[in-house]
């Protein structure tokens, strides 16, 4: 058993994908018309079996809290990578609290939703 899609809200689909695929690297999995205005989308990560599904977003405030988290061997070069490619971080890397030993950060995409990263355990 595995995830298919994880839902991500957007407000403008074309911005979104448009950031996905060129400053983390997804693949387009699926970009197919569904009648109206509204596309369906998934974008894939390289090596993941699940891809990120693009839904309506309901207002334009940003997310209040991280709603997915990416796991990365190198956060740090990471970050670093995303800084340069006018990424918002929103924090630094640094060892997670409620996990020592594993360093995450934060990130804003281009529709407002906060991701984490974090290295992979083990």
């Amino acid at each position: 058993m595995h995830l298919q899609f994880a839902e991500l809200p957007v407000s403008d689909q074309d911005r979104a994908k448009a950031f996905y695929t060129g400053k983390l690297g997804c693949r387009v999995v699926a970009d197919a018309s569904m009648g109206g205005e509204w596309r369906w989308i998934e974008l894939g990560f390289e090596g993941s079996d699940t891809a990120l599904h693009f839904v309506p977003r309901e207002n334009d405030a940003p997310s209040p809290g991280p709603v997915l988290v990416l796991v990365e061997d190198d956060v740090r070069g990471t970050v670093e990578a995303l800084r340069a490619k006018d990424v918002e971080i929103v924090t630094e890397p640094e060892e997670a609290s409620y996990m020592p030993g594993v360093t995450v950060a934060e990130f804003r995409d281009s529709e407002g939703n906060r991701m984490v990263l974090s290295e992979r355990l083990g």
